[in-house]
């Protein structure tokens, strides 16, 4: 039977997940051209916007990663429970 709570358990292991991204992983650094073009096709106001957005999505999408390997590991060699 699944916890109630794994959905909730899901999304907060990946924020802080994507925490921890934040202090050990280096973010991506675009050229100035690609940060140009990307500012006027999203119609931003600056690189701070840009840079905002770019790191949010990196962290989180890293953030997705680590859990899904965290998970994998931890079903496939360490959890109690088999399934059938």
């Amino acid at each position: 039977m699944k916890h109630p709570l794994e959905s909730l358990m899901t999304a907060g292991g990946i924020l802080l997940l994507a925490f921890l991204s934040c202090l050990l992983l280096p973010a991506p650094s675009l050229g100035i051209e690609l940060a140009q073009s990307l500012m006027t096709r999203f119609h931003l106001l600056d690189l701070n916007q840009l840079y905002t957005i770019l790191f949010c999505l990196w962290f989180l999408l890293l953030g997705v990663i680590e859990y899904a390997a965290i998970r994998f590991v931890w079903k496939r060699w360490f959890s109690l429970e088999r399934d059938s």
